[in-house]
């Protein structure tokens, strides 16, 4: 079992900036890939960036691209989201995903073994 926990939600400007955490607990971290995937009103759960076991490698939603960076330590068993550049369309529940299984993160939520609770970021325009 991996337990996961989100922080760092809130609402902010569209411009400014939040970082989001993912705590984990449970089974060894270095064992997953992570990922993060974000849920707005009405809509399907979406991919928005995805890290592999050792850091090495990262992927990203078109739609934050060149906004959103996310990273890990897995002394610390945590990975991070920092988003910047923030847009009203960010608006959403994100949540941070672990995945047993895979080397490459992918964008598709049913493959993921374990999920936080969400955190909630509001992007006023």
């Amino acid at each position: 079992q991996v337990q996961l926990v989100e922080s760092g939600g809130g609402l902010v400007q569209a411009g400014g900036s939040l970082r989001l955490s993912c705590a984990a607990s449970g089974r060894t971290f270095n064992n997953y890939a992570m990922a993060w995937f974000r849920q707005a009103p009405g809509k399907e759960r979406e991919f928005v960036a995805g890290i592999t076991r050792s850091g090495g490698r990262t992927y990203y939603a078109d739609s934050v691209k060149g906004r959103f960076t996310i990273s890990r330590d897995n002394a610390k068993n945590t990975v991070w989201l920092q988003m910047n550049s923030l847009k009203p369309e960010d608006t959403a529940v994100y949540y941070c995903a672990a995945d047993l299984h895979v080397l490459i993160p992918t964008a598709i939520p049913s493959r993921y073994d374990y999920w936080g609770q969400g955190t909630q970021v509001t992007v006023s325009s």
